[in-house]
């Protein structure tokens, strides 16, 4: 798949295309069912089918005291849209400039000047232009004029319409199973494996520890069941999962994830990059007064985490 972020990327012989348009973060339920959409009508129309994404989110350039933490980097998404049969990305680098275009000035600089669009499909919540001044009719309206058609899609894919916000609300509760359904696939984080205070080892846990990076949605605070997946090998460990600080030792700020894939003290994980996905959540995050009750509330995360990943 090509990302391109500027107009001046688009191959000048790239041809009609179909265009679905969105922020896609996470790529959920409601986003795949309206990609499918537009897959189907490229592979009707023979012409391939190109994602316009943001990046950054418009609500980090318009109110970023409100902007939304997020669910994917623009690579995940990229990856995530591929697997949809998206064949190119086109990351509009969103800015203030931008956001005072019209919507006739959107559709003419990037719908029909840049990606010859012969269909577009959005949301049928689907805002854009200065002040969301259009909306799916809008489109619909400047596409009878240009030459393309366009469709408006529920985000639908269960009992509710799907979204990223739902996403995150799930995440902040440690509902990471409510996530997991919205998303259709497990919550993950990636990360290169630090060398953090090497305490895990010394209480016979060691674990990959990967700093959240900033912006990123991670599940609240808590001890979780999960899959610990390493790149460079594509080997997958089920794993007890922490989130957030620890605070039985003193002087521990920095929110960071850490896996202890089960029964392997032989791992040797830092500077490799690994996906942590979350399965289930265990518990809350506790303060123990010493370490006997940690070890023993360890030990039993490490059982539960087992019986809850073994077929």
């Amino acid at each position: 798949m090509h990302v391109w972020r500027t107009v001046a990327e688009i191959p000048a012989d790239l041809g009609p295309t179909v265009v679905v348009i969105g922020n896609f973060d996470g790529v959920h339920r409601g986003h795949r069912s309206v990609i499918g959409r537009a897959r189907a009508l490229a592979d009707e129309r023979g012409i391939p089918l190109v994602a316009v994404t943001f990046d950054p989110h418009p609500m980090a350039v318009l109110r970023p005291e409100h902007a939304p933490s997020m669910l994917t980097s623009l690579h995940e998404r990229a990856l995530l849209l591929a697997d949809c049969g998206v064949d190119h990305a086109f990351a509009l680098p969103f800015s203030r400039e931008i956001a005072a275009w019209s919507p006739d000035e959107f559709v003419d600089r990037i719908l029909v000047d840049g990606l010859h669009a012969d269909a577009v499909v959005v949301g049928a919540n689907f805002r854009y232009g200065s002040r969301a001044a259009g909306d799916v009719a809008t489109l619909r309206a400047s596409g009878e004029q240009r030459g393309f058609d366009v469709e408006g899609m529920p985000l639908d894919g269960g009992p509710q319409v799907w979204s990223s916000t739902y996403v995150r609300t799930c995440l902040t509760t440690g509902d990471v199973g409510g996530a997991s359904e919205a998303l259709g696939r497990l919550y993950a984080v990636r990360g290169v494996v630090v060398e953090g205070d090497r305490r895990g080892r010394e209480l016979g846990y060691p674990t990959a520890n990967v700093p959240l990076p900033t912006g990123k949605a991670a599940p609240a605070d808590g001890v979780y069941a999960g899959w610990l997946t390493r790149d460079d090998t594509g080997e997958r460990y089920p794993a007890a999962i922490s989130v957030g600080t620890n605070p039985t030792f003193a002087g521990e700020r920095d929110r960071r994830v850490e896996a202890y894939a089960l029964d392997r003290d032989d791992l040797e994980l830092y500077g490799v990059e690994v996906e942590i996905a979350f399965v289930d959540r265990l518990r809350g995050m506790v303060r123990f007064d010493g370490i006997e009750p940690l070890l023993a509330t360890m030990a039993d995360d490490v059982r539960r985490t087992r019986e809850l990943l073994t077929p």
